[in-house]
């Protein structure tokens, strides 16, 4: 079996090859390589995908990872949307459904996850036993005690107590569930704009306000899973009350620095006909005065939100994700002005490249990871 993992890897990673290829970048003898590749052949899990000459000699075989051994489902839960896709072994999307997320309420919402999920997998042709692994991306905390989400205040009801259970009955129980703003950390350094970084914070502003960590290449997720839950970050405010009452919902920085704050910055500034962010970025770019001061007030708020991570983590990378995040060529620059202004401690700050579909990036490579461990498992272990 080990030498058989050590051959699907290389498939894996390096694309298709011929035997004597294998077997040098492996270092396994010819013979271990075509008993390997015979093995991994009969349990499905590689093809013979072509043949390739080397000049006058006789034309090789060329071997690849069959990519439709497994599938992935990847879904990405938020207030405004609902993301879902069905990818392949080799990464290949094939079926995709981004529709309004109208339900409001946690069984609502439920419902309408089993339905979309149901659909796409009928969509690409697939049947649930194909599916190995589902990723779900959602704003908040999973909270392993409670089976809920906590601090995920723009989702209604999904912090009630056995909403994990409720969920794995319509999804599977083999369900994987995630911060969604972790799951875009993981997409942008695998794939997007922090390929690489050693430590990388990627801050997502839309709705609401999160920061996935990338340490050397893992999620920090810290004592509780809470680590990156910047919009608590207190803002605005310097005065404790001595009845303080209960914690709100919606931290003070993500009120402040949300989407909907753009909207609100821009109409008490006179600007009434803004109905979202991207309504003001669009003015700002087009040379509207108003949506550019706008634009400005959100860089310092930006900048502060920055200039605390900073502090903390002294992060090598910080990429703006999320909604707002796609308005980093109006915010960049403001953004380093006002870092510049109130403290030493500057990093460099990227656009996501990943856009909207970061967090479905991220859950579809988690679930990759996962699958590729359970099929070859199941399918070389049972054999």
């Amino acid at each position: 079996m080990i030498n058989q993992r050590a051959v699907l890897d290389l498939l894996r990673r390096g694309g298709p090859a011929t035997r004597p290829q294998v077997a040098k970048d492996t270092g396994l003898s010819k013979p271990t390589v075509s008993q390997a590749l015979l093995a991994l052949e009969a349990a499905g899990l590689a093809r013979a995908t072509g043949h390739t000459s080397t000049g006058t000699g006789r034309s090789a075989v060329l071997y690849e990872a069959d990519p439709t051994a497994g599938y992935v489902l990847g879904l990405d839960i938020g207030r405004e949307h609902i993301r879902v896709a069905v990818a392949d072994l080799g990464r290949t999307t094939v079926a995709r459904r981004d529709v309004r997320n109208t339900a409001r309420s946690g069984s609502a919402l439920i419902s309408a996850l089993g339905e979309l999920a149901k659909d796409i997998v009928a969509e690409a042709g697939l049947t649930d036993d194909d599916i190995v692994v589902r990723v779900l991306g959602s704003p908040g905390v999973a909270d392993p005690v409670k089976r809920c989400f906590r601090h995920a205040p723009n989702l209604p009801g999904w912090g009630r107590p056995g909403l994990l259970d409720d969920l794995e009955q319509v999804l599977g129980p083999d369900l994987v569930v995630e911060n969604d703003a972790n799951l875009t950390a993981v997409g942008e350094w695998e794939s997007g704009a922090a390929r690489g970084a050693s430590v990388v914070g990627c801050i997502t502003i839309g709705t609401g306000v999160g920061m996935g960590l990338m340490v050397d290449g893992r999620v920090f997720r810290g004592a509780t899973g809470a680590a990156g839950e910047i919009g608590y970050l207190p803002y605005g405010r310097t005065r404790v009350t001595d009845e303080p009452g209960e914690p709100p919902a919606r931290g003070h920085l993500e009120e402040a620095t949300a989407a909907q704050s753009v909207v609100r910055g821009a109409r008490e500034l006179g600007l009434g006909t803004a109905r979202s962010a991207r309504e003001v970025f669009r003015l700002a770019r087009e040379g509207d005065e108003l949506a550019q001061r706008a634009v400005s007030a959100e860089a310092d708020r930006l900048a502060y939100t920055v200039a605390s991570v900073a502090a903390v983590i002294d992060p090598e990378l910080i990429v703006l994700g999320g909604g707002v995040g796609t308005a980093a060529d109006l915010l960049l620059e403001p953004i380093d002005r006002a870092l510049r202004s109130f403290t030493p401690l500057t990093t460099t700050v990227v656009q996501g490249e990943l856009g909207d579909d970061g967090v479905l990036t991220g859950a579809i490579s988690v679930g990759l990871r996962a699958a590729e461990r359970l099929v070859f498992d199941r399918r070389v272990g049972a054999a």
